[in-house]
């Protein structure tokens, strides 16, 4: 029923896919319970900082996979640990301007939790391709990055359109009152 050749690097991959697909869709569910207006606001400076407390812990998860990658991509040692130092340099450099920017913007904040659900998913279809993962005898094939990027720019169009039609309908509705 279900066969694969799991190792090190499809494991991680897999479980990381998992625990990312488990917290995003975790936090759209509080974020839909939410009843109180003001706590929630408590909770959403807390849940800023949740997010990027697990940014960095993933990264760091994920930075024996990130290696694997650079190694395949270059065997200059210098390049792989000055692309890796300088990408988790970058995200912590940026982690306050993200967190200041959902605090402003909170409408992102659910388009960012789509975008890590995405993300787990590509990371668990990556994990069972790496695996060599059958299920039913049907091979489970990684999420081609085109297909990454084009669900991505769909999610973003229909956010700025959203928000868009949003403002519209305050416009029309203050202008009513």
């Amino acid at each position: 029923m279900i066969e694969g050749e799991f190792n090190i690097q499809s494991v991680i991959t897999f479980a990381g896919g998992v625990f990312i697909i488990y917290t995003a869709v975790k936090e759209i569910f509080h974020m839909l319970a939410v009843h109180d207006i003001e706590g929630h606001e408590k909770k959403a400076a807390q849940s800023v900082g949740k997010a990027v407390m697990w940014i960095v812990i993933m990264n760091l998860v994920f930075s024996f996979d990130s290696i694997l990658s650079a190694m395949a991509l270059t065997e200059n040692f210098y390049v792989m640990a000055g692309v890796i130092v300088i990408s988790g340099g970058g995200m912590i450099w940026l982690a306050d301007h993200v967190a200041e920017f959902l605090k402003k913007n909170r409408m992102y904040e659910i388009l960012g939790l789509f975008v890590l659900f995405i993300v787990g998913i590509m990371l668990v279809s990556e994990g069972a391709h790496l695996a060599h993962l059958h299920v039913f005898e049907h091979e489970i094939h990684a999420m081609q990055k085109s297909t990454f990027y084009f669900v991505l720019v769909v999610l973003v169009l229909v956010d700025v359109v959203q928000g868009r039609y949003q403002k519209k309908l305050l416009a029309e509705q203050a202008q009513g009152h």
